[in-house]
C-alpha cells in the first residue's frame, strides 16, 4: 500500500524544502504588507475623520503666486537630479544614446514611476524606451541597477545622518522609539560605508555571479552617486518645507519625508497615496493644525507628482516619435550613437 506522499515507484512527491521555504517567505511578505497597509489606513482614518475641509480649501487658496512659483522651481531642480540619475548609468555602462535623449527620457519615467509605482515608470517605460533608441536589454538593466543604487545610497546616507542624530521625536505610541531610531540610524550609514570602501580600496573590480557580470564603479563615480542621492531627497523636503506654515525646522522635514517613503516602498502603493499622508500627519500632528499640513500635502501633490506627469505624457509621445524617426533614418543624427557594436565592445 502506497502512502499519499510518494509516488507509485516509492519516491517523495513533496516539493523541495526551497520551494517551501520559498512559499513560505512570499506568504509572511504579503501578510506583513497587508497588515502595514490597514494599520496605516485605520491611522489615516483617525487623522482624518475630524478634518475641516473648509481650512484645507482656505489655506490652499492663501499660497502666494511666488511660493508656488519658487515650488515649481524646486521641483523641477530635483527631477533634473532625479534624471540625472540615469546619467550615472550612462558613464558606467558607456552606451552611446546623446544626454539631450537620456534626461527627457529619465524624466518621463521618474514622473510615472512616482505616480504609478516602479512597475510602469522604472520598468515597463525605461525598457520601452531605452530598447527604442537602441539600446540592449542587458545596458538597460544596468542603468536601471546604478539609478536604484544612487537612490537608496542617498536614502541611507540621509536617514542614517538624520536618524542617528536624534531629529526626529517619534510619539510615544508608535512601535519604535527615538532611540531605537537612532540605532537604525546607525544601521543605514553602516550599511553604505562598504560600498565606498569597496569602490576605493578593492583590488579586485570585476566579478561574476551566475550568469551577471559586475564591475565596481570607480570611487568618483560612487561619490557622484552619493551627492545626486542626497540632493535630490533634499531638494524634495525643501519643498514641503517651503509649502508648509512656521512651524518645524527643515531637518524635521527631511526626517519626517525619510519616514514616509520607506513606509511608502513597504507597502508598494503607487506614489505612497494616503502612507505619505498618514506618517506626515502622525509626525507632525501638534505643529500645525490638520487642516494646514494637509493643504501642504495636497499641493506637494499637485507641484511634485500631477504637475510633471501631465509634463512627462507629452514628453513621453514625442520620445516615441523622435525614435520612430531614427529607427528610419538611423544615419540622419549622429548624436544618437547607438549601434550594438560599440555597446558590445
Amino acid at each position: 500500500m502506497k502512502m499519499p506522499c510518494e509516488k507509485a515507484d516509492g519516491g517523495d512527491t513533496r516539493a523541495p524544502a526551497s520551494a517551501r521555504t520559498g512559499h513560505w517567505h512570499g506568504w509572511l511578505r504579503h501578510a506583513t504588507t497587508a497588515a502595514f497597509i490597514l494599520a496605516v489606513s485605520i491611522l489615516l482614518y483617525f487623522l482624518l475623520k475630524d478634518v475641516q475641509w473648509l481650512e484645507v480649501t482656505t489655506a490652499l487658496q492663501n499660497y502666494a503666486p511666488l511660493t508656488l512659483a519658487m515650488g515649481i522651481g524646486i521641483a523641477a531642480c530635483s527631477y533634473f537630479v532625479f534624471s540625472s540619475y540615469d546619467l550615472v548609468g550612462r558613464h558606467y555602462t558607456r552606451h552611446g544614446l546623446g544626454i539631450r535623449y537620456v534626461l527627457p527620457l529619465a524624466f518621463v519615467c521618474y514622473a510615472f514611476n512616482l505616480n504609478f509605482g516602479a512597475w510602469v515608470g522604472g520598468l515597463a517605460l525605461r525598457y520601452r524606451l531605452y530598447s527604442r533608441f537602441g539600446l540592449s536589454m542587458s545596458t538597460v538593466t544596468t542603468i536601471l541597477a546604478m539609478s536604484l543604487l544612487t537612490n537608496w545610497l542617498g536614502y541611507m546616507l540621509v536617514a542614517g545622518g538624520l536618524f542617528s542624530l536624534g531629529l526626529l521625536e517619534l510619539p510615544d505610541s508608535w512601535w519604535i522609539d527615538s532611540g531605537q531610531l537612532r540605532w537604525v540610524g546607525v544601521l543605514l550609514l553602516v550599511l553604505a560605508l562598504p560600498y565606498f570602501l569597496l569602490c576605493a580600496c578593492a583590488k579586485r573590480r570585476d566579478y561574476s555571479w551566475r550568469q551577471h557580470s559586475i564591475t565596481l564603479p570607480s570611487l568618483q563615480l560612487a561619490a557622484a552617486q552619493a551627492l545626486l542621492g542626497v540632493t535630490n531627497w533634499g531638494l524634495m523636503a525643501w519643498l514641503i518645507y517651503l509649502l508648509l506654515p512656521d512651524g518645524v525646522g527643515y531637518p524635521t522635514v527631511l526626517a519626517t519625508l525619510m519616514v514616509s517613503s520607506i513606509a511608502g516602498a513597504i507597502t508598494h502603493i503607487p506614489g505612497g497615496i494616503g502612507v505619505f499622508e498618514a506618517i506626515f500627519l502622525g509626525l507632525l500632528q501638534g505643529r500645525y493644525s490638520t487642516g494646514e499640513l494637509l493643504a501642504a500635502l495636497i499641493a506637494y501633490r499637485g507641484i511634485y507628482f500631477l504637475l510633471p506627469l501631465a509634463i512627462a505624457a507629452v514628453t513621453y509621445l514625442l520620445l516615441e516619435k523622435k525614435a520612430a524617426i531614427l529607427r528610419k533614418a538611423p544615419d540622419s543624427d549622429s548624436s544618437v550613437a547607438v549601434p550594438l557594436a560599440r555597446e558590445n565592445q
